[in-house]
């Protein structure tokens, strides 16, 4: 397993009324989400593959199905830009942390869309979106090593 990246399988309490999952408790991480915004993926679309420099992100994969692709592009590490992929969502719920420098993506995999959770420990562009955003799309890059099939 890659290095820093932190896997969670997410429980679901169910009862008469539907279900519940607890997806972050702050006494149990020291992750620290700075924002949160939901994303919904439509069935076969993939996002990514990108990595951040300095953003961790946090995604939470509860509903639809997904394929998640992660390669370690940190030089040195003991298994540098190796593909591991993961199929999360609604029978696998899961709460993945994916620190800088490692590369991800993801591609729904179910019939319908899919919704995605992310709470990352940076404000995108950061305060009053007035820096650079922190992305490298390898998605753009038609020589890039990460590719999703």
């Amino acid at each position: 397993m890659i290095k820093d990246v932190v896997i969670t399988n997410l429980e679901k309490f169910h009862d008469n009324r539907g279900w519940l999952a607890e997806i972050f408790r702050n006494d149990q991480s020291e992750f620290r989400p700075a924002m949160g915004y939901v994303s919904q993926t439509l069935p076969g679309v993939v996002r990514g593959p990108h990595e951040h420099q300095e953003q961790s992100d946090f995604f939470v994969f509860l509903f639809g199905t997904f394929r998640l692709y992660l390669w370690d592009n940190r030089e040195g590490s003991a298994n540098y830009r190796q593909l591991e992929t993961y199929e999360v969502g609604e029978n696998n719920p899961a709460g993945v942390i994916i620190p800088p420098g490692v590369v991800h993506a993801y591609k729904c995999i179910s019939e319908n869309p899919g919704l995605v959770i992310n709470l990352p420990n940076e404000l995108y562009r950061g305060n009053n979106k007035a820096d650079a955003v922190d992305e490298i799309r390898w998605e753009d890059d038609q020589s890039s090593p990460f590719v999703v099939e």
